[in-house]
Order: structure tokens, then C-alpha cells, then sequence
């Protein structure tokens, strides 16, 4: 019988580990022989960044939580690694599921290996080439020992194969985050309380910012804000706050009757807004597949990003970091002269059931 353990830890892996746990779930309804073990690193540990997804996508309670949140990233990374290694001596599996490029891919995946256990990697192979970002070092090192690629697109089998990876190692499958948007569209749903009260479909921006590069040098946060609320036309701009972004924002004493600060949403709330504004202004790269196919402008406040694909075939554009280059994007937008989602391979919603055919093929 195939044992697989799958790994989640902060609020990305969330929605890319719900539908294969969905198609675990299934094929043990329908008698087939498999078995999977949840942890839950503990990584984001705030309701709003952890549990709410869990009740929203429909994710059952983790078998164990490692509770590996807080500290630096160092700090963070040995804790996770101390606390996996105990969980996989007690429970070993066959295999580890690893999701995505936070602190708990990496964590993960060195202390399964080390104990000489199979890591498989979904959405393996994407790259930015920007060592500054700790999701890149954590890319690069878990790829460099998973056994299994489970990739987005051609161009993350590009850079794999150009790593040296042989082709059996690399399955071209698809996005499991689109699995759960597409999945949880029905059930999108306006965010409650009075900041949202007076929302028009098409009339409003989103935004969302918590890089460092873009919110920890104040003066520099300051002036993005700034050119973002001259080029929206006095249109409403909900930003839900990462909590390091508000404390600084807070510093700075932002105050516009057009920005609309709130706490971080519910996956539900959260889409439900994107899906509805004229634009979207991020610099998530999980948020730029999301709006690229609901059709919905996106752009990202990036040099670079690991997710070309939203690009060259979605709604996403790379503005940068420069204030002074928005304005011209924001002017197409308002105009609603805006590029449309031409659609992504495999990106249709099955990623997930593909990617269990191929473990339990592998593992049986």
C-alpha cells in the first residue's frame, strides 16, 4: 500500500495541496488502496493566513502540526526541519509531497531526503533568476533533490532539462492552483462589513504588496502608493494588508479616502474581489495566475517572474519597481484597453487527478 505525506505550511500551499487531497479522498472512496498523512508546518500560523483556508477549500484537519512558525527565516527553516524529522521517523512514508517555493518546501525536503525518503516537488522548475528572493534559493535547492517534477509549464520543463534532469523525472501536469480556483468559483463571495459595502463589479482596483523590496524601504512604499492612487482615477482600491506591509504603512501615516485598508481575506473573499475589479496590482506571483485566467488586467510591481506564462499568454504585465512607470498601464486600463487571457496548457482544472495517477502508478 502507497504512504505519501503531504506538506503544507503557509497560505500558497494551501490552495495547491487541496485538490489532490480531494483526489486522495475520492480514490479511497471508490476502494482503491492509498494512503496520505497531512502535516501542516505550521509555517503561517494567523487564522486569516492558515485556518480559514482550511474550512474554505474544504481541507480536513492536519494528521499533525509541527507548529514551525515564527523566528527568522533560519530559525524557522531548523525548526521545521527538527520537527519533520521526528514526524517522518514515526511515520515514514514512500513518498513526500512537497508544494510551491516557501520555507517549508525547502525545510521539508532536505530532512525527507536526509532519511533517504522519495520528495516529489509540484510546480517544480519555475525560476525567476533573482537570488534576492529567498522563494528562489528555496526553488533551487529543492530541486536540485526531488525525485518528482510536477510542472506548470513547457517553460519550467525548459529549465529543468537545461539543469540536467532526465525527461522520466518531469511531468508536464498543469497548475493545481487553478484546480481550486476553478473548482471554488461558484462559491466566491463579497467579503462582509462596511468597507465593501458599496462594491461595483468593474469600478474598483485590488492590491496586493508584501515583498521587501516594495515595502520595507518607507519612502520608496510611499511613492508607489502615491502613483497608484493618481492613476486610478479616484476609483476605490481595496488592499488587504500583510501585517509587515501595514506596520510600515502605519509609520508613514498612509491615509486616502480611496484606499481602503483590511486585514488579509478568506480565499473566497479574496477571489470574489479579484474577480470583480477592473485591475489588479501585485507582487504575487500566485495572484497574477489567478487574475490571468479570470480574464481580470493584472500588474505585477516586479523586475522579474517566475511565471512567464501570465505574461506571454495571460493578463499579467511586468511593470517594475519604478513608480514612475505605472501611470501609462493604469491609462490603458481605465480605457479598458487591456490584453486577454488566451489560456494556459493544461491549466483546465484535472492537474491534480494527474498527478495522483502518476504516484500511485509509480508507488503501487
Amino acid at each position: 500500500m502507497p504512504t505519501f505525506t503531504i506538506v503544507a505550511g503557509a497560505r500558497p500551499n494551501f490552495m495547491k495541496i487541496a485538490p489532490i487531497i480531494h483526489v486522495f479522498q475520492s480514490q479511497q472512496k471508490a476502494g482503491l488502496v492509498v494512503h496520505y498523512r497531512l502535516v501542516h508546518t505550521g509555517q503561517h500560523y494567523d487564522r486569516k493566513m492558515s485556518g480559514d483556508f482550511f474550512d474554505q477549500l474544504n481541507i480536513p484537519e492536519p494528521h499533525a502540526n509541527l507548529g514551525g512558525g515564527g523566528g527568522t527565516q533560519a530559525e524557522q527553516t531548523a525548526a521545521i526541519m527538527i520537527a519533520f524529522e521526528k514526524e517522518l521517523l514515526e511515520n515514514r512514508p514512500d513518498l513526500v509531497i512537497v508544494v510551491g517555493d516557501v520555507t517549508s518546501t525547502l525545510a521539508c525536503s532536505i530532512a525527507a531526503k536526509k532519511l533517504q525518503i522519495d520528495v516529489a516537488h509540484v510546480e517544480g522548475g519555475i525560476r525567476s533568476g533573482d537570488l534576492s528572493m529567498p522563494e528562489e534559493i528555496n526553488r533551487m535547492v529543492t530541486d536540485s533533490i526531488t525525485d518528482h517534477f510536477f510542472t506548470t509549464s513547457e517553460i519550467a520543463n525548459y529549465n529543468l532539462r537545461k539543469a540536467g534532469f532526465s525527461e522520466d523525472k518531469i511531468h508536464f501536469v498543469g497548475n493545481t492552483m487553478i484546480d481550486t480556483l476553478l473548482a471554488q468559483m461558484p462559491f466566491f463571495k463579497k467579503p462582509e462589513g462596511q468597507t465593501f459595502e458599496n462594491l461595483q463589479t468593474g469600478n474598483y482596483f485590488v492590491m496586493t504588496m508584501h515583498r521587501p523590496a516594495n515595502v520595507d524601504q518607507e519612502q520608496s512604499l510611499k511613492a508607489m502608493i502615491d502613483a497608484i492612487l493618481e492613476g486610478t482615477g479616484g476609483l476605490p482600491i481595496f488592499f488587504p494588508v500583510h501585517p509587515r506591509t501595514a506596520k510600515n504603512l502605519q509609520n508613514l501615516g498612509i491615509e486616502d479616502p480611496n484606499l481602503h485598508l483590511c486585514e488579509p481575506l478568506g480565499y473566497l473573499e479574496f477571489n470574489y474581489l479579484v474577480k470583480n475589479a477592473k485591475g489588479v496590482i501585485t507582487d504575487s506571483g500566485g495572484v497574477t495566475e489567478e487574475a490571468s485566467v479570470m480574464n481580470v488586467p493584472c500588474l505585477t510591481l516586479r523586475d522579474n517572474t517566475e511565471r512567464p506564462e501570465t505574461v506571454n499568454l495571460g493578463t499579467n504585465v511586468l511593470v517594475g519597481t519604478d513608480p514612475k512607470k505605472l501611470k501609462p498601464y493604469l491609462d490603458k486600463i481605465m480605457k479598458g484597453d487591456w490584453k486577454k487571457y488566451q489560456g494556459i496548457p493544461l491549466w483546465d482544472g484535472k492537474t491534480a487527478k494527474r498527478i495522483v495517477d502518476i504516484l500511485v502508478k509509480s508507488y503501487s
